[in-house]
């Protein structure tokens, strides 16, 4: 596939390469790489149909498509690096860091969606989810991917601004990626990836911090505690006001909780 845009903020000492959610691009780090620019500098990229990058080619599974483009970006760094992700972004990364931790100094998780933890372990609570998302589904199902969207868009997003009220270009733009979101069913809900089968992520033996908004769909802490009983050096921390999308409208407190995080990591 074609390689992915990206981009960098920030001009701090501490490097980090940061992979955002699903419907957004790598300008949705632009807050949090302001609040800690003496810091930090981030490189961030798009996925694929998502902002600038090439429309996804279906030759590889969008995640795997999504960890190769990464992957590519993270051979190019000189050193460590410290991985951020968001949501799909966080599995994304994830998966980077099983497969290169040793060019990985610690791995901070927002809101992974790995939803199959809690099919495993909080049943009730999962099916709640799905029972929720089901009108998203049938109208993918049927075609109708504007108001799949839509509906997507206000489960997981922040509600603001109103679908109706935003310009066009960005409905458009969201259009586009969540033509490939519902293709990753088998990845996020059954792990076809063996991600939670045993050993699988022995090699994330770096500092992780998994956050949580406390404002959230019930399913994530329950994903971010079974995540951190997996890997031997994690911890979970709860931003309680914030919903899903809380490295963007609590951009200072997640930057505080990175800054404390990282202060013992060299």
């Amino acid at each position: 596939m074609s390689e992915v845009y990206c981009r960098s903020f920030g001009a701090g000492p501490r490097r980090v390469l940061a992979v955002h959610c699903s419907l957004a691009h790598s300008g949705a780090w632009r807050g949090l790489a302001e609040v800690m620019r003496d810091e930090i500098t981030i490189t961030a990229f798009d996925m694929f149909a998502h902002g600038r990058s090439p429309d996804w080619d279906e030759t590889m599974d969008f995640q795997d498509a999504n960890v190769t483009a990464g992957l590519a970006l993270l051979d190019r760094e000189a050193g460590q690096v410290d991985l951020i992700g968001h949501s799909f972004g966080a599995t994304v990364a994830l998966r980077m860091a099983q497969a290169r931790p040793e060019r990985v100094r610690s791995l901070v998780l927002i809101e992974p969606v790995l939803f199959a933890i809690a099919r495993q372990e909080a049943p009730e609570l999962q099916a709640a989810l799905e029972t929720k998302e089901a009108p998203f589904n049938a109208l993918f199902q049927s075609g109708d991917v504007e108001q799949a969207t839509r509906l997507f868009n206000r489960t997981w997003g922040t509600g603001k601004p109103k679908w109706e009220d935003m310009p066009e270009q960005a409905r458009a733009a969201m259009v586009r990626a969540m033509r490939a979101v519902p293709t990753s069913y088998k990845t996020l809900y059954l792990d076809d990836k063996g991600v939670l089968e045993s050993g699988a992520l022995d090699p994330v033996k770096m500092p992780v911090l998994l956050l949580s908004g406390g404002a959230s769909q019930p399913v994530m802490p329950v994903i971010n505690e079974g995540l951190a009983r997996r890997l031997p050096q994690a911890r979970c921390e709860v931003v309680a006001e914030a919903g899903h999308m809380l490295p963007i409208t609590h951009a200072a407190v997640t930057a505080g909780l990175l800054s404390q995080f990282w202060a013992g990591i060299a």
